[in-house]
């Protein structure tokens, strides 16, 4: 993939506004302002292709960034509590449709905060992404907003927590400073070319719903 020729091709508010799978695609899931769109600019080296919203959680798109080989997918963050419960339960049921519509995924970047404990929304996906099997990577954003100790802190708990449920590599990332950014894209140049193996796939128990 050619990083620095990414554009924007089409936002989809329903599961029938899909685009047909042609090509590879990589996915970005995250809660609301978790810092998808600041990732995604800073690994395309683009200011503002893919926009940072004002007000997190606002729209429920998933959004998709074309390249000549492949797509990058943009999840609508989840966890804003002023969502009413139509509208998260409607966010449940596009991802859900879109990771079992046989598309081909060939690597999740499950973002999450750095600075506080994965939320139980966080848990709810990396427990999903184990139990099907997909191959993912966690990003953990705003790292530059940690000092020396809080980050060494930071990423020993996230192991902790995390590490159990098997995802390729936990990756420290700043939009602000880069760090991470060279990783993500050489684990999506992998993924693109085939040279990651997922874990080895599990019935699936979790389904991703949203409760009154």
């Amino acid at each position: 993939m050619n990083f620095n020729k990414v554009d924007y091709e089409l936002s989809a508010g329903t599961f029938a506004q899909l685009p047909a799978c042609t090509m590879p695609e990589i996915v970005f899931s995250g809660r609301s302002n978790v810092g998808k769109s600041s990732l995604i600019n800073k690994i395309l080296n683009r200011k503002n292709l893919a926009r940072v919203s004002s007000q997190p959680g606002k729209t429920i798109t998933i959004n998709f960034y074309k390249s000549d080989t492949a797509r990058l997918v943009d999840l609508p963050g989840y966890g804003y509590a002023k969502h009413s419960f139509d509208e998260r339960n409607r966010w449940g049921q596009m991802i859900e449709q879109y990771f079992q519509s046989d598309r081909d995924i060939r690597l999740v970047v499950q973002l999450i905060d750095m600075r506080h404990k994965p939320t139980e929304d966080d848990m709810q996906m990396l427990d999903f992404l184990s139990q099907v099997g997909m191959p993912y990577i966690v990003a953990l954003t705003k790292s530059d907003k940690l000092n020396k100790t809080e980050y060494s802190e930071c990423l020993k708990m996230h192991h902790e927590i995390i590490d159990e449920f098997n995802p390729i590599a936990i990756v420290p990332f700043s939009s602000v400073k880069g760090e991470g950014a060279e990783d993500v894209r050489n684990y999506i140049q992998k993924a693109e070319a085939g040279k990651l193996e997922a874990p080895v796939k599990a019935p699936l128990k979790v389904k991703i719903v949203v409760k009154k």
